[in-house]
């Protein structure tokens, strides 16, 4: 390996910072909404909200942002793959008699 190719990139502790604010706002707004009522959206809401916060922990915090596509692609796959086994258990449980 060159040492053209193992660059280190360094995230400011502000970056860092901002990115576990965000992280303790998602979470304090994830158990803010555990307590209302609202329809269909009360299992769609946490869902979303915790994929932005894998999405920022992958991306600062894992350092992915920084990394090649194959990486970016491999975990593209990982995740879809775990949505469609997720989907087919659903499917087992959801029509079983």
């Amino acid at each position: 390996m060159d040492a053209k190719e193992s660059k280190h990139r360094i995230v400011g502790y502000p970056v860092l910072f901002g990115v576990w604010a965000a992280l303790l706002g998602l979470t304090w707004l994830t158990v803010g909404l555990s307590g209302t009522g609202m329809g269909s959206f009360t299992i769609l809401a946490p869902f979303l909200i915790a994929s932005v916060k894998a999405f920022l922990v992958v991306d600062y915090f894992m350092h992915l942002k920084y990394e090649s596509g194959f990486f970016k692609y491999l975990l593209l796959v990982v995740l879809g793959t775990v949505v469609i086994i997720a989907w087919l258990v659903y499917q087992d449980v959801a029509y079983r008699i």
